[in-house]
């Protein structure tokens, strides 16, 4: 069995990333560690690059972009930087010195291909690169933690000298989410300083966390892979929430517990030669310096007062109201959206199904390449209305990739091919040609309800839009919209045929993440009607004292969505079984 984590394990370098999906733990593992190190008589700075970060609440200190004496915890200190405040001066500097000398249209397209993940990443380096260059900070102290580290993609950026000439109409595609890194030029020197210590093995260690499931664990083999291209090879593995023991006559708890073995038994095979620790399930928010405290203690008690557990459910629609609302208002596109790991594709094929059984004509399409949709719907009466498919992701990014660089590659010199290569490389590429790629399927289904499973964030949406304003201001080819493209992206934005679900998990990280999704895609006037509370322990039944623990931490999450995020809300109990068709989640629905 995997060893039980303990700071000490940690090799004795000044720089310590916790990285990995949203949701995994990884502020509360690293808050946990900076209070051991603390505690053993080292000088800690943790620092947070994180939008959703809560570190605040977890050291119950107020915190600022400077170092703060985290209470109760003399050798501790703490600071928030925040990535959006970093992102919009970022964007100025880049695009301040072209406000009125160039048409609107392309200051709009120039400030939209700068408001993207990838440039608030770059924006949080710029603030975290005075910290790890800093000989001030390096010689006052022991440790420094930091709470998400930069993405191999952005680091591999910043070392490409074809990134920091030019600026962003110079782009000769229309992919961006990037954009150049002219504005920070004068900062070259220390980016690559900052890199260069980051690959350092006596300086860095980078911590995985993950979860015991499939899909973050192989998407911790995907981060580790990315992140030793660019030499970063100093990595352990943090596999977070591992449930201890199950309860053999409850199904919950047996389940869930036997889930988590079966994930961690098919780890990927590029994380296996990787040393490896678990952190236990831990039920309750890890909030305040003794739950900290806590985590690495065997003999802590990981249960809380479960009693209010029993006290009844928010008042919450059905899943079968929501599917009713989409028929009668007759929606002819429905996309689900969120995060990684939240159940999108369960949902999109049970409403699918539900309109199906209806006697809609219905078209399911996802770009999960581990759905099996055929077998999500084959227990349901109404599957004869139902036509499904599946999109390839890397097969349309590749597509896609080489389009651009047919179209734009020509007239590039070596460095600036390069640099469009790993431009090509953002995430947005992706989404950008799995969208065309959706766009097509529309196109093709003018007479059946289509459900989309994953779509595009807001950012891309406006991205694309930006391009074809664009395309049409400068008649230039770059960045051209294809016509099965322009004509969806008014669709979504007409309330009228489209609806946008949000799915989401009952927890912090997930909650707050959607939240921002729903921020952006208001930004590109689509105001989603519905969310989806998944997989909620509230409400499925289980006497496991843990797992009752952790439904009744759901509660705040669940209220907060309900009354301050969404203007209707489903709950869809944690299922025993996964879910086969809309029935199946139909008889799951809380009461």
């Amino acid at each position: 069995m995997t060893e039980f984590y303990r700071p000490a394990h940690l090799p004795h370098v000044p720089y310590l990333f916790f990285t990995g999906k949203g949701g995994v733990g990884k502020t509360s593992a690293a808050s946990a560690t900076a209070v051991n190190l603390a505690d053993q008589g080292k000088k800690v700075l943790i620092v947070s690059t994180d939008p959703a970060s809560n570190l605040q609440d977890v050291f119950e200190t107020a915190l600022t972009n400077k170092p703060a004496q985290v209470q109760g915890v003399p050798n501790l200190f703490a600071l928030n930087l925040d990535p959006e405040t970093a992102a919009a001066a970022y964007r100025e500097k880049v695009v301040g010195p072209y406000r009125g000398k160039l048409p609107q249209t392309v200051i709009t397209q120039m400030e939209e291909q700068l408001s993207g993940a990838c440039t608030t990443e770059i924006a949080a380096f710029d603030e975290f690169t005075n910290l790890l260059i800093n000989k001030e900070i390096s010689d006052e102290y022991d440790h420094v933690l930091f709470d998400t580290a930069p993405t191999g993609h952005t680091l591999r950026l910043l070392q490409l000298p074809s990134a920091w000439g030019g600026f962003i109409s110079e782009s000769s595609h229309g992919a961006s989410c990037l954009g150049p890194l002219s504005g920070l030029e004068h900062k070259k020197t220390s980016y690559s300083q900052a890199v260069q210590a980051l690959s350092a093995n006596e300086k860095t260690t980078l911590i995985l966390v993950a979860r015991p499931d499939i899909a973050s664990l192989h998407e911790a083999g995907r981060a580790s892979a990315e992140l030793k291209e660019i030499g970063i090879q100093n990595q352990l593995l943090l596999i977070n929430g591992v449930l201890q023991s199950k309860m053999s006559d409850d199904e919950v708890s047996s389940t869930f517990y036997d889930r988590q073995r079966k994930a961690l038994e098919n780890i990927p095979s590029s994380l296996k030669q990787m040393v490896q620790y678990q952190l236990p399930f831990v039920p309750y928010s890890l909030t305040g310096i003794q739950k900290l405290r806590n985590l690495f203690l065997p003999e802590a008690n990981y249960t809380e007062d479960a009693s209010q557990t029993e006290e009844p459910l928010f008042e919450m629609q059905k899943l079968a109201e929501m599917v009713e609302e989409f028929s009668v208002q007759n929606k002819r596109v429905i996309f689900t959206m969120g995060k990684g790991g939240v159940g999108k594709t369960s949902v999109a094929s049970a409403i699918a199904l539900g309109l199906a059984e209806k006697g809609h004509s219905v078209h399911l399409t996802t770009t999960d390449p581990a759905a099996n949709l055929k077998e999500m719907v084959s227990h349901s009466q109404g599957k004869a209305n139902l036509t499904i498919s599946q999109i390839h992701p890397e097969t349309e990014v590749e597509k896609y990739k080489q389009e651009m660089i047919k179209k734009s590659g020509k007239e590039l010199d070596a460095e600036s091919l390069a640099y469009l290569k790993e431009d090509l490389n953002s995430p947005c590429t992706e989404e950008i040609a799995v969208f065309r790629a959706f766009a097509d399927v529309v196109e093709q289904s003018e007479r059946d309800i289509v459900i989309i499973d994953t779509a595009p964030t807001g950012h891309t949406l406006l991205l694309l839009d930006a391009a074809e304003s664009y395309h049409k201001e400068m008649a230039r080819a770059a960045g051209e919209v294809p016509a099965s493209v322009k004509k969806l992206l008014p669709r979504l934005r007409n309330p009228e045929e489209t609806a946008v679900v949000i799915v989401t998990l009952p927890e912090a990280t997930p909650v707050l993440e959607a939240n921002r999704l729903q921020s952006d895609l208001k930004r590109a006037e689509i105001t989603p009607k519905w969310w989806v509370i998944n997989q909620s322990l509230l409400a499925a039944e289980t006497n496991d004292p843990i797992l009752k623990s952790k439904a009744y931490s759901e509660k705040p999450w669940i209220a907060i969505v309900q009354s301050e995020l969404a203007q209707n809300s489903v709950v869809i109990p944690w299922l025993k079984e996964a879910a086969t068709g809309f029935s199946g989640l139909l008889q799951q629905d809380p009461v």
